[in-house]
């Protein structure tokens, strides 16, 4: 391939529109043959551009038989331009950088695919300023899961078309994985942490999985019908993260200076009340179904933190705790 046809092809779709529009309203009548040679690019590509331009971008565009070309049904005084606010234009950048969280993972391609269409479109000046506020911003996490790609992509399809699975999944703990065949209801991102909500034919009931821990996938080749009742939401409402439980615990901690001011900046749970204290500590309340992952987050506050109630949570952060002093473990 030439130059001048890898030229054609990588220009940016706004820069051909503009020049199918000169080409338009010269009243020169071009064809899609005669574009695609000018703009060195297929035919499949001007009917593209020139779809979009009338039903995209409200041109009066039409096709003359009897001259064999395109022109506009009326007149028109420029081509449309593209219009982005300032804050358009940092959520275009800040939805890139975001893409984080979904690296390595099926969604990737498509998702960075799309953002780099919509910035090939814009006017220079626009992109100039683009990569100036990409200077800007920046995401970082503290853990990025590990994922076997293969099996990832095996669950994506799963869920969306409703295939049943069986799977090699290995708990923490276990030395050896388990057989188990389960209909993939649902696929979360929680917290940054991939988790697969799954009827598990083992156990009978709904089950909760982690993408990594499982070793292989094999289709069955049986479709399910996902209950209409499911709700990850409703599933989730009572846990602090991902786990949930059938119990009901009103759970108030209090939080010392300045940890105070750390646990204010933040929606921890959508039941969360804090509680403002005349020395500057806050209390704060929330209703859970379970109890094993808020033991593990008071801890991680090193003593900053206190369990006011319930007298279950303050037991197992004393017992979790006397662990840590002792190295012993239940």
């Amino acid at each position: 391939m030439s130059q001048a046809g890898r030229r054609g092809r990588s220009r940016p779709p706004l820069e051909r529109m503009l020049r199918i529009h000169q080409e338009v309203q010269a009243g020169h009548f071009p064809n899609a043959h005669q574009l695609a040679g000018l703009l060195e690019v297929s035919t499949k590509t001007v009917h593209r551009d020139l779809e979009f331009m009338r039903d995209r971008l409200g041109l009066p565009l039409a096709y003359d038989a009897r001259r064999f070309g395109y022109h506009y049904t009326e007149p028109v005084e420029s081509f449309p331009n593209l219009k982005l606010t300032e804050g358009e234009l940092v959520a275009l950048v800040l939805a890139e950088k975001a893409l984080q969280q979904y690296r390595g993972t099926p969604f990737e391609r498509p998702l960075l695919s799309a953002i780099q269409k919509m910035e090939q479109g814009l006017p220079e000046t626009i992109s100039v300023s683009l990569a100036d506020v990409a200077r800007s911003f920046s995401f970082r996490q503290r853990v990025e899961p590990r994922l076997d790609l293969g099996v990832f992509d095996a669950l994506t399809r799963a869920v969306t078309r409703r295939e049943q699975l069986e799977i090699l999944y290995r708990k923490p703990g276990q030395t050896r994985p388990e057989q188990r065949r389960i209909d993939p209801y649902h696929l979360a991102n929680i917290n940054g942490e991939w988790y697969l909500f799954a009827h598990d034919h083992l156990r009978g009931s709904l089950r909760t999985f982690v993408p990594a821990r499982i070793q292989e996938v094999r289709f069955t080749g049986r479709r399910f019908r996902r209950p209409g009742r499911f709700s990850p939401d409703d599933l989730l409402r009572g846990s602090f993260g991902v786990r949930s439980g059938t119990g009901h615990y009103h759970v108030a901690i209090l939080f010392q200076p300045p940890a105070a001011d750390y646990v204010r900046e933040k929606k921890w749970h959508p039941t969360q009340q804090l509680r403002d204290r005349r020395d500057g500590s806050v209390e704060l309340h929330l209703e859970l179904s379970e109890l094993e992952e808020i033991t593990r987050w008071v801890l991680s506050w090193g003593g900053q933190a206190r369990v006011l109630r319930p007298k279950e949570l303050i037991q197992r952060v004393h017992d979790a705790a006397s662990r840590l002093l002792t190295g012993h473990s239940t």
